[in-house]
């Protein structure tokens, strides 16, 4: 059993999503599901890698190890653990001999990208890769598209924020600031198309 730091029992997305479509739609089948943001990010990641053209992974998630039984020497089963907060970003890796590191959010507001969805502790860790010179971003999902939003707009919307202003980055901003990232078949999220535009 694995639970979070307020000690709600962790259920996988999947299986939480499943179950509530599977209550209001008892006959409905998942053959034609659409996927994650994550889920087509890291398909991307594994294109990128199979093809030689970048080396890119997802972070784990710390966990705390609580409660664990050894029912003989040769194993160990884990019977309660919590997850940690993460303390920097999502991904991160290398392209074109340059480090990578971003962060993937989305969300289902219509008319802006609420900054609730950030922490500090993230913010601070983009500026220090910033300031080490590595490539920082957000791939942002919302509005029905897929967004590269580099790291230095980021901040300033942030620091609006924490200086009492908006809370949230407005679609016009988004649109004005951020990039759209094309869509493919075997790169889903090609992501490496804006920053050869931006950085090479």
């Amino acid at each position: 059993m694995f639970r979070y730091p307020n000690g709600k029992v962790y259920q996988p997305k999947e299986q939480e999503v499943k179950k509530k479509r599977q209550q209001q739609h008892p006959s409905f089948t998942y053959s034609n599901r659409g996927m994650s943001l994550e889920d087509d990010l890291n398909e991307t990641n594994q294109y990128y890698l199979a093809h030689q053209i970048a080396v890119i992974h997802k972070k784990p998630t710390p966990v705390q190890i609580v409660n664990v039984d050894y029912p003989r020497r040769s194993a160990a089963v884990i019977r309660e653990a919590y997850f940690k907060q993460s303390s920097t970003t999502d991904y991160n890796g290398i392209y074109k001999g340059k480090y990578i590191d971003f962060e993937a959010k989305e969300t289902k507001n219509k008319t802006s990208f609420p900054l609730q969805n950030f922490h500090n502790h993230q913010i601070d860790h983009m500026k220090s890769v910033i300031r080490q010179g590595g490539i920082c971003f957000v791939i942002l999902s919302a509005f029905q598209q897929f967004y590269f939003l580099e790291a230095e707009p980021l901040f300033t919307f942030w620091d609006r924020k924490e200086n009492g202003g908006r809370k949230s980055i407005s679609s016009d901003e988004i649109n004005k600031y951020a990039h759209v990232i094309p869509q493919g078949y075997q790169a889903r999220i090609d992501y490496l198309k804006i920053i050869d535009k931006l950085y090479f």
